[in-house]
């Protein structure tokens, strides 16, 4: 017997159809002998309308009635499904993240879980029950229903494996699984087996939209295992785990872009101690995170240009801040250019095979692709590149690395 978690998001219960469809693969698991606990998001297209509903009616919305408003989408979803389940024969129950407890900090909308309650979901599995658990929100001080941010019902299946020491945790979504590169521009990408918790995780922060970040860096952490899995499919699914439990790893395991990014030059900056915390502070203080960074210093040493990318819904607020510090930076001219793309070649093999930061460069050098801004990790290149480019760059660098399929 084992002890599985298993999410399902919102497109797998966008319906009623669907939602007996998912009842139907737990059932399945549940007949097999195992425990089963089962977490859901909001059927899909109704957080977005509950959100809209919160700005329709106040426009600076307090955030903890925003999160008693959306939260109510998952509490719909849990008694559907229970109630599903018991159709078919399975005894089973809903949970909201309050009755479980799921225990969060009081960072309304965004959310982070600081413990999970399992005696009581543990006692029912044991009984032979299936507990089908609100995913996306938990309860913080004073008994407020709080929020983890979009995509935080992936976060709360993982979290709620890690506490239940669960086997596996499988994420069901629209996708089987996670594919070298887009498959709606490469053609012929293929689909992994298993990628590291690494790889995953530099994958779901730079543009790939399988798994939420925060999910997988609590999975890293607790070391779940994860497998992405289609809610629509029987095909065998991608498997999240550690790096030693893959024989044979890809030097480079996929591609991924990010087309939210703007990038901000700031011209003939006067170059003297103090400058970049007279840039990056105010930045900062206004919540704006800083990814790619590259300086140039003039032959005299005395001016630098100085480039950096920032998200690109932050870029009117950070060209706002930058400007009302002009006079502590002392820069010439502020250009800002939202018509960018990130593209990333990811992958553990990186730690110990030479020229594979070479084989990107030339690959868009020979397309004429010029590259803006350079950033590196451990297991990770990334450019940046005109937004124009995005497609004939992926496509090229794919076929490079050898990742089209046969």
């Amino acid at each position: 017997m084992a002890r599985i978690v298993q999410k399902f998001g919102g497109t797998s219960v966008g319906d009623i159809d669907r939602i007996k469809n998912v009842a139907r693969r737990v059932k399945a698991t549940f007949d097999a002998g195992n425990q089963v606990a089962v977490v859901v998001s909001a059927m899909s297209g109704v957080t977005n309308q509950l959100v809209d509903y919160c700005r329709q009616v106040a426009p600076n919305y307090d955030f903890r009635e925003y999160d008693a408003v959306v939260s109510t989408g998952e509490q719909v979803t849990t008694g559907l499904l229970a109630l599903a389940l018991q159709e078919l024969g399975v005894p089973s129950r809903s949970w909201m993240g309050w009755q479980v407890p799921i225990r969060s900090d009081s960072a309304h909308s965004k959310a982070r879980i600081e413990g999970i309650d399992t005696a009581s979901l543990i006692t029912e599995m044991a009984a032979g029950f299936v507990p089908v658990v609100a995913g996306f929100q938990g309860v913080g001080p004073g008994n407020r229903i709080t929020t983890l941010g979009r995509g935080g019902s992936d976060t709360s299946a993982v979290a709620l494996a890690a506490a239940l020491h669960a086997d596996r945790c499988d994420i069901y979504t629209d996708v089987d699984g996670v594919y070298t590169a887009d498959p709606r521009i490469v053609a012929r990408p293929r689909k992994l087996d298993k990628i590291t918790y690494e790889e995953m995780l530099e994958m779901a922060s730079l543009g790939a939209k399988v798994l939420q970040t925060r999910s997988v860096e609590m999975a890293m952490k607790h070391r779940v295992l994860v497998q992405v899995l289609s809610s629509f499919t029987d095909s065998p699914g991608t498997l999240v785990c550690d790096e030693e439990e893959i024989v044979e790893r890809q030097i480079v395991s996929g591609i991924t872009y990010s087309r939210d990014e703007a990038k901000i030059t700031l011209i003939k900056v006067s170059d003297r101690p103090g400058v970049a915390a007279a840039i990056f502070g105010p930045l900062a203080d206004a919540n704006i995170n800083v990814d790619m960074i590259v300086q140039n210093i003039s032959e005299d040493g005395s001016k630098t240009d100085l480039t950096f990318t920032v998200a690109k819904t932050d870029l009117e607020q950070a060209i706002a801040v930058i400007s009302g510090k002009k006079d502590d930076i002392g820069y010439v001219r502020l250009v800002p250019d939202p018509n960018v793309v990130k593209v990333s070649v990811i992958g553990v093999g990186m730690r110990s095979h030479a020229g594979i930061a070479q084989t990107m460069f030339t690959t868009l050098a020979e397309r004429s692709i010029n590259i803006k801004v350079i950033s590196t990790s451990e297991i990770k290149v990334s450019v940046l590149i005109a937004e124009e480019y995005t497609e004939l760059a992926l496509r090229a660098l794919h076929s490079a690395y050898g990742l089209d399929a046969a």
